[in-house]
C-alpha cells in the first residue's frame, strides 16, 4: 500500500500525522510512504529524517492526495483537501464529524472510506487513538487557563496557588474522564482548590481511592454545576460522548452568576463545546470575552506543544495504521471491531449513529460494509 502523509494546513498545528518511526516501520512491512516536504518540521523532524526511515520526499500536498491509497493526517481535512479526496482512497486521521455539517457533506461526497482516530474504542470499550491528546489537553488545560486568568489577558488576576494569607484559585473540572483526570492533577499540581463533577459513581469512586484526597469530586447535577461555577475562577469543560456533539452544561445566562473575569477552558471544543457560549479559536487568537468571562478554545490544543503531542500520537496509531495497510481496511476492521468503530464514511454512506443522529442523517451499520 502507498500511505501518504501531507502538512498540516489547520491555522497554528505543528503536528505531523506520521513520525518517521512510523515511517520505518511502514517500510519495514513492505508499503511505500510519501511525505509533503516540511510536514514534519513544526514537530521537529525534518526531510532528512524520513528519508532515513524509508519515505520518499514529495514537493506538495497535491501529489500525496493524488498518489496515496492511504491518507494519514491529524485534524480533519479542510475544504481544499476534502475536494482531493477520492472513492477508494482510506483517510485516517481525527475528524469530529458531529459538529461539523460541511465536513461531513464533502466527505460524503469524495466517496472516501474515512476511519476516525477518536472513535476507535478497544477491548475495554475505551478510546485508545483519542486518550493521548486528552492526556495532552488536560494537562495543557491549566496551563493556558492559567495564564488567561492572568489580569493583563482579560483574566481575575488570580493566582492559582495561591500564596501565604491568599487562597488559591478555585477550578472547577467538568468531566472526570481522561482529560478532566488530567486537568485535575496539573491543577492541584499546581496549589489550586479543585473539584471534579462526574455522573459515574464508580469513576467518582476511582478518583477518590487513587488520588487520595488531591482533588475534589461530586455528583455533575445541575444544581451543583450551578452552585460551583459561581465560586470558580476557572472552568474546564471535559466532558466527552464518543462521537456526538459535546452537551451544553452551562448556558449562557450562568454567566452572570459567574465572578467576572472567570475564565473558562473548553476542551470539548472539537465536539462543538459543552458551554453554550464557546466557539473555536485558535493559538494565535486563543480567548475571547463574553459578559465579563474569558473563554479560551483552540480547537487543537495539542498543537501547542507538537512534539511531545505529534511522538504520543503516533505510538497510539503505528499499529492500526499498519494494520490497515497489512491487511486492508476490510479485513483489518472485520478482525478488530474497535477499529471497525472508527469508520465513518465509506463510498458515501455515513456508518457513526452518533454523527447520523447529531446531523440528521441516514447511517448503515458499519458491519454491513465490510461484510462484503
Amino acid at each position: 500500500m502507498l500511505i501518504g502523509c501531507p502538512k498540516e494546513i489547520k491555522p497554528q498545528e505543528f503536528r505531523v500525522g506520521l513520525t518517521p518511526a512510523a515511517a520505518r516501520e511502514a517500510t519495514g512491512h513492505g508499503h511505500a510512504v510519501i511525505v509533503e516536504t516540511g510536514a514534519g518540521l513544526g514537530a521537529g523532524f525534518d526531510d532528512g529524517a524520513y528519508r532515513a526511515a524509508g519515505a520518499q520526499i514529495v514537493a506538495s500536498a497535491s501529489e500525496v492526495f493524488a498518489r496515496a491509497d492511504m491518507v494519514v493526517k491529524v485534524k480533519e481535512p479542510q475544504a481544499v483537501e476534502r475536494a482531493q479526496l477520492r472513492r477508494g482512497q482510506i483517510l485516517f486521521t481525527y475528524l469530529h464529524l458531529a459538529p461539523d455539517p460541511d465536513q461531513t457533506r464533502d466527505l460524503l461526497a469524495s466517496g472516501v472510506t474515512a476511519i476516525a482516530y477518536e472513535t476507535v474504542t478497544d477491548a475495554a470499550g475505551t478510546l485508545p487513538l483519542l486518550a493521548p491528546m486528552s492526556e495532552v489537553a488536560g494537562r495543557l488545560a491549566p496551563q493556558v487557563g492559567a495564564w488567561a486568568l492572568q489580569k493583563a489577558n482579560g483574566g481575575r488576576g488570580v493566582l492559582m496557588g495561591g500564596v501565604p494569607g491568599v487562597g488559591p484559585a478555585e477550578v472547577v473540572v467538568i468531566g472526570g474522564g481522561v482529560v478532566g483526570t488530567q486537568a485535575a492533577r496539573v491543577a492541584a499540581g499546581m496549589g489550586a482548590d479543585v473539584t471534579v463533577l462526574d455522573r459515574s459513581l464508580p469513576r467518582m469512586r476511582y478518583l477518590d481511592d487513587v488520588y487520595r484526597g488531591t482533588f475534589k469530586t461530586r455528583y455533575a447535577s445541575a444544581e451543583a454545576t450551578a452552585e460551583l461555577i459561581t465560586r470558580a475562577d476557572m472552568v474546564i469543560g471535559a466532558v466527552l460522548i464518543p462521537g456526538a456533539a459535546a452537551p451544553k452544561l452551562v448556558t449562557r445566562a450562568q454567566l452572570a452568576t459567574m465572578k467576572p473575569g472567570a475564565v473558562i477552558v473548553d476542551v470539548a471544543i472539537d465536539q462543538g463545546g459543552c458551554f453554550e457560549t464557546s466557539r473555536a479559536t485558535t493559538h494565535q487568537d486563543p480567548i475571547y470575552e463574553v459578559d465579563g468571562i474569558v473563554h479560551y478554545c483552540v480547537a487543537n490544543m495539542p498543537g501547542a506543544v507538537a512534539r511531545s503531542s505529534t511522538i504520543a500520537l503516533g505510538n497510539a496509531t503505528m499499529p492500526y495504521m499498519i494494520a490497515l495497510a497489512d491487511k486492508g481496511w476490510k479485513q483489518a476492521c472485520r478482525e478488530d471491531a474497535g477499529l471497525l468503530a472508527g469508520l465513518n464514511t465509506h463510498e458515501g454512506q455515513l456508518t457513526n449513529a452518533a454523527v447520523g443522529r447529531a446531523l440528521e442523517i441516514d447511517v448503515i451499520a458499519p458491519a454491513l460494509v465490510v461484510k462484503g
